[in-house]
């Protein structure tokens, strides 16, 4: 069971780095636009966060289930 929680520190911190990340840049970015440009682009790192954290629980489940190596599955 340990060897499974040291497994999903990487994906965690991965998701967690690139979410901080596009919470900046698309920070610094919509800052510097105006009007109705700092909504469309804050729709944008929203969704992609949106869809790195659903792929990063689904690959905790698999870790947990014991599909560690997912590629030799194909």
């Amino acid at each position: 069971m340990r060897s499974h929680k040291r497994k999903m520190i990487a994906p965690i911190v991965i998701t967690v780095l690139f979410v901080l990340y596009l919470a900046v840049y698309f920070g610094f970015l919509a800052a510097m636009l105006p009007g109705i440009w700092k909504y469309i682009l804050g729709i944008v790192p929203a969704g992609l966060a949106a869809v790195m954290i659903w792929v990063c629980v689904e690959r905790i489940g698999e870790i947990r289930k014991g599909e560690e190596d997912d590629l030799g599955q194909y």
